[in-house]
């Protein structure tokens, strides 16, 4: 299981500093993708997939999506989590971490 994060950021925007129309055009464009997972959080969105190609379009028509909504500069952040000793999810490895608190 490939799992990432994707942070997008607007930059020069005039309509000031929220970016939630942005998000909510990038989040909407990934979340029909044929088994690709999207979870929007307050600080990216979280994408799992067991194919790495998945992974990178689906980043990709994010990045497009917030492109073609008129914005003029956009920064994309990105970090990827390819475990390969064992599948995870990330609802997996969230629990992992939990269970290490009690």
């Amino acid at each position: 299981m490939i799992t990432a994060e994707i942070s997008l950021v607007h930059v020069g925007s005039r309509s000031g500093t929220s970016m939630s129309k942005e998000i909510a055009i990038a989040f909407d464009a990934i979340s029909g993708i044929k088994d690709l997972r999207a979870t929007l959080t307050p600080l990216g969105t979280q994408i799992q997939s067991n194919s790495m190609v998945d992974i990178l379009n689906a980043i990709n028509i994010a990045h497009e999506a917030v492109k073609s909504s008129g914005i003029k500069r956009i920064i994309s952040i990105v970090h990827i989590d390819e475990r390969l000793d064992k599948e995870q999810n990330l609802d997996q490895k969230v629990d992992s971490v939990i269970n290490k608190l009690k």
